[in-house]
């Protein structure tokens, strides 16, 4: 079977992070990349694939072969609903990196775009295809943990002064609801289920930009499970999935657990992969026991990778689709919103299927 050759529109950090993962996927090629900038001509030349200053350079070559299968649109957030639409019209299947657009109309319409179309439309919420997240879900929906009654996130990190010289990082939708707590919510969603009500507050007091450094959520899960996230992004601190996954060898790794789930059975704390439950007589005066979960790691942006590639060639539906990125993207913008009333928010009911 050929390999399926895909495509980079946008070659900024994340983008680089994929085309690291391609180079590693057997089952893709990436072919060219798409980006004005010099350093993406670099990244280009480096990996040896084809460079074009923008999207429409690559979707229109003059040879057949040389349009990719797919293309993944890495751009800055308000470039991601307009190139992905051109994608879409030019028949390319896309895997939109999160968020899947910057309002919930926007992807709305993308979504409907790519179902009139026919085009697959995957968004990259890349730690699904984490074999951790995907066996704490096993978990979860399996009831290892029974009825399940609270959760608790921290996504507490310190960003360096240097990462806040671009301008949009200082602006509002630049801070770390949309930038990285959205990967919160929608872990939250995939391994304990869907979120029907939001508080939040906000705050930022520390950098006085105008955007926020720190956020806490609660929400309430359809079950009626509460979760906790604490976010910040100038908090010294070893808990957060970026620093104790491993996922990026960007960061320096720590030995924290930085998820913690619980039911009326057990719980189970994350990355680690650690089961608690009482062999025997249950309560807080007896024994529990803990038990780490083995299981083989893999790097996720390289499981996305051959995901896509099935569902490019029709094998597999999307893990997450445009309406169900959709729904993590409406649950992120509740905590804006939350914040900015000092009221909670009631998500409505979605007809997207759970995600599988």
């Amino acid at each position: 079977m050929p390999d399926t050759r895909i495509a980079l529109i946008g070659a900024g950090t994340i983008g680089r992070t994929h085309v690291r993962a391609a180079a590693e996927t057997p089952e893709v090629t990436m072919i060219a990349i798409a980006d004005p900038s010099p350093a993406a001509k670099d990244v280009a030349d480096e990996f040896g694939i084809a460079w074009h200053p923008d999207h429409h350079a690559l979707l229109s070559g003059a040879r057949r072969d040389a349009v990719p299968d797919g293309a993944i649109v890495a751009t800055p957030n308000a470039l991601h609903v307009p190139v992905a639409l051109d994608c879409i019209a030019a028949g390319v299947p896309v895997l939109v990196e999160k968020p899947i657009a910057d309002t919930v109309a926007e992807a709305q319409r993308l979504s409907d775009a790519a179902a009139r179309a026919g085009v697959p439309l995957l968004v990259g919420h890349h730690r699904r295809h984490n074999p951790i997240i995907r066996h704490a879900r096993e978990l979860v929906r399996g009831g290892a943990l029974g009825r399940l009654v609270a959760a608790s996130a921290l996504s507490l990190f310190l960003k360096p002064d240097a990462y806040f010289a671009v301008a949009w990082r200082r602006a509002p939708g630049g801070g770390p609801v949309l930038i990285n707590m959205i990967h919160e919510i929608d872990l939250i969603r995939f391994v304990c289920g869907e979120i029907v009500s939001v508080q939040a507050a906000t705050s930022n007091a520390v950098r006085g930009y105008a955007v926020e450094d720190t956020a806490a959520t609660i929400l309430r899960l359809d079950g009626g499970a509460v979760v906790t996230i604490t976010q910040s992004d100038t908090a010294a601190s070893p808990w957060s999935w970026d620093q104790t996954s491993g996922e990026s060898l960007s960061f320096f790794r720590t030995t924290a657990d930085s998820h913690f789930i619980a039911g009326t059975q057990g719980s189970l704390t994350l990355p680690s992969l650690t089961l608690w439950r009482y062999p025997h007589a249950k309560g807080w005066e007896h024994p529990i026991t803990q038990e780490i979960v083995a299981i083989e790691r893999a790097n996720p942006y390289s499981v996305q990778l051959r995901h896509f590639a099935a569902v490019i060639r029709g094998e597999a539906a999307p893990i997450t689709s445009g309406p169900d990125g959709t729904r993590t993207l409406a649950a992120t913008l509740a905590v804006k919103r939350a914040s900015e009333q000092g009221t909670p928010q009631v998500l409505t009911a979605s007809a997207t299927p759970a995600p599988t």
